[in-house]
């Protein structure tokens, strides 16, 4: 019989196509999402937050009926296989080119949040040529960061919050804001998560120890949406400014009493910009910039 998790981690892959592909010496657990329907907007291609699996994101793939959407289990995450030597920004993000190429995609939108977003603005900067424009959610510059609530921050370092229902269900609000934690969706979301293997969540924090992308945005021309909420906890809304003064051809939300998921408690709002960002017309000069 199956337990309630992978009842739950089965309903919110429903549409998707899995497969595990081998790439650049890694096996990843990857998910599809419409990649086949013909369609006049390009592929998302989306970095999830440190720890979570494919699942936790799923309601967005699901949203967005109009475009295909692309997603991955990093290494030693949800079922994606350990990785069996660390790896970094650069050669993650050169790993996705080929699971591109071997998905036969060329451009992309490309989308991150929390850790995701950090990578997201490392793929856009290294493979300027595969990124049409860029979404960072609840993100930050990397080490050139204003810290968030010391309380929510030693929560999300620890992996029990992934391993131990009580711990999240105690430490939710704490770890994500109130708007998710008041809402419906909070135990969805509880039950849609897969805890990473220890190997797993800790390169995944190691890929990213020292980096950061300040020194780079002000170089990088690509139509960028900035999205925060007033309520984060882990990602101070001070974080959403610094990338927009740093990144040229920015623009920054703000969603009200959104705190570090405000993916999925303000689910329609986000829906509603991220489409308005993604169809806008390109101006010329953003062509060239390009």
């Amino acid at each position: 019989m199956k337990d309630k998790l992978d009842v739950a981690l089965e309903e919110a892959m429903r549409d998707a196509s899995i497969t595990m592909e081998t790439v650049g010496g890694r096996t990843l657990r990857v998910a599809t999402w419409r990649l086949e329907m013909p369609s006049e907007h390009l592929p998302i291609l989306f970095f999830n937050g440190i720890g979570a699996n494919i699942e936790a994101v799923a309601p967005l793939a699901e949203a967005l009926q109009d475009r295909a959407f692309i997603m991955f289990d990093m290494p030693g995450v949800g079922r994606s296989p350990d990785p069996i030597i660390p790896y970094t920004a650069w050669t993650m993000a050169w790993t996705t080119t080929l699971l591109l190429d071997k998905l036969g995609v060329d451009e992309i939108d490309v989308m991150g949040v929390s850790w995701g977003g950090a990578m997201a603005q490392h793929f856009a900067l290294q493979h300027p040529g595969r990124t049409r424009r860029l979404i960072l959610c609840a993100t930050s510059a990397g080490m050139l960061m204003v810290p968030g609530n010391p309380a929510a921050l030693s929560k999300m370092a620890d992996p029990r919050r992934y391993v131990d229902a009580a711990f999240m269900e105690e430490h939710f609000q704490t770890l994500y804001g109130g708007a998710l934690g008041k809402a419906a969706g909070k135990a969805e979301h509880i039950h849609r998560l897969k805890p990473p293997s220890r190997r797993g969540y800790l390169y995944q924090l190691m890929a990213m120890l020292g980096w950061t992308s300040a020194p780079a945005l002000p170089f990088m021309k690509k139509p960028t949406l900035i999205m925060m909420g007033d309520d984060d906890q882990i990602v101070p809304i001070a974080n959403g400014n610094i990338l927009n003064s740093l990144i040229p051809n920015s623009e920054l939300l703000v969603l009200e009493g959104g705190g570090h998921l405000f993916l999925l408690s303000h689910s329609d709002d986000c829906v509603e910009a991220m489409r308005r960002f993604l169809d806008e017309p390109e101006h010329a000069e953003e062509a060239e910039a390009a």
